[in-house]
């Protein structure tokens, strides 16, 4: 894998992939039915996570894809990255959520938050897939308010001392590293967290409960728990208080990422409704013939590019180093909703055989829903948008 030779030119818009990342398309698209295709029920049925698909992930370059390849890193853009979450999704949501959160949360916070130092110590070992990655905002009592998080970090002569416990995090029994939040100063609300690296074996620190979820089931979502977890005082990733900033612009990217991890589920239920209507007969003929399915097919194709757009979009804003809060909230927005409109419609279509496990649409109608929930909730995206375009408005009078 190579980055592009230049940045975008964001007065064009890329509606046709480079050959680089045609390229990278087919080679994910390759690996991903070769390697992960036949496991994928398998993994769904006993939640179990795929770590040596992940290792091999990390061999291709896959697990640093956006960061520079002095740090490990692929070196590639948001457009690669988006490509590469959607072809993982399109046959498991499952390792396309896995890649996202490692280097979208975990690792990205540490690039754009984290000193020199840190970026040398710990982004080589992520971007090689050799360490895996979490990232622990959310707690128990603090969801969509992180100012209501109680997890806390306390100084204690050259170290800090944290205490508490973070849920919902994506990868946290098999992480090596997790970037966490927590309160330094509770009188300050979001200008009192702050953001720690947290190794694995850390005395104190350990992963607790392990969720049993409707979708996304070879995907692991835990809790992480720290008791007395005592950490170097170099360990603070960014400044004093500035972690929930910090969070705000890693969420920036990570929201392209669930956009683009919700086109690759709506992608692979559309492809797996596209097959049946084919094959499936009724009244002496395909269905695919009668104007009522390829109505719904018209329809689920169409927003299915429209997202994808969006999505582009955002990347492509990124990949120019601009602030992408708006447009990278209206691609997960629009992305998520549109993939669950597009997984029930394949439900619909496969009729009876869409409800039981031997047809794909069922995963990818469990597996989609997490879309509109994780990275912000698409009530948190209108409120994020509402404000960006209120931003703008010019006043009357």
């Amino acid at each position: 894998m190579s980055s592009q030779a230049t940045a975008p030119d964001v007065t064009t818009y890329p509606f046709k992939l480079t050959e680089e990342q045609e390229h990278l398309r087919r080679e994910i698209r390759e690996f991903a039915h070769r390697e992960i295709a036949p496991n994928v029920s398998r993994w769904d049925e006993a939640s179990e996570f795929p770590a040596d698909v992940v290792k091999q992930l990390g061999q291709m370059g896959l697990m640093g894809m956006i960061f520079p390849v002095e740090y490990g890193g692929a070196g590639l853009g948001y457009v690669d990255y988006m490509t590469a979450i959607e072809e993982l999704s399109a046959v498991d949501g499952s390792v396309g959520i896995i890649v996202a959160a490692h280097n979208s949360l975990c690792s990205n916070h540490i690039f754009l938050a984290g000193n020199e130092e840190q970026r040398r110590k710990y982004i080589p070992r992520l971007a090689s897939g050799e360490w895996l990655g979490a990232w622990g905002l959310t707690e128990p009592n603090s969801g969509s308010d992180a100012a209501g998080a109680r997890t806390t970090a306390v100084r204690k002569g050259g170290n800090w001392v944290l205490n508490g416990n973070k849920t919902f995090i994506t990868n946290g029994h098999y992480a090596d590293a997790a970037v966490v939040i927590a309160v330094t100063d509770k009188t300050q609300g979001t200008h009192g967290l702050s953001a720690f690296v947290v190794e694995k074996g850390t005395p104190g620190f350990r992963p607790g409960k392990k969720e049993n979820k409707l979708g996304l089931r070879a995907s692991d979502t835990s809790e992480l728990i720290f008791e007395d977890c005592e950490i170097p005082a170099e360990n603070l990733l960014g400044k004093l208080g500035e972690g929930f900033i910090d969070s705000m612009r890693v969420l920036d990217g990570g929201r392209v990422s669930i956009a683009a991890l919700s086109l690759g589920i709506a992608r692979g239920a559309l492809e797996a409704s596209l097959h049946y209507v084919k094959e499936r007969r009724q009244f002496g003929k395909a269905i695919a013939e009668f104007q009522g399915v390829q109505w719904k097919l018209a329809d689920m194709a169409t927003e299915l590019d429209a997202a994808r757009l969006l999505t582009l979009r955002a990347a492509v804003l990124k990949d120019a180093g601009q602030r992408v809060t708006r447009e990278s909230s209206m691609a997960k927005l629009y992305a998520s909703e549109v993939a669950v409109r597009i997984c029930d419609q394949a439900v619909q279509l496969h009729g009876g055989y869409g409800f039981i496990k031997d047809y794909p649409a069922e995963k990818f109608y469990r597996d989609v829903k997490l879309c509109t929930i994780g990275e912000g909730t698409s009530e948190i995206q209108r409120m994020v948008i509402a404000r960006e375009i209120l931003k703008v408005m010019p006043s009357r009078g």
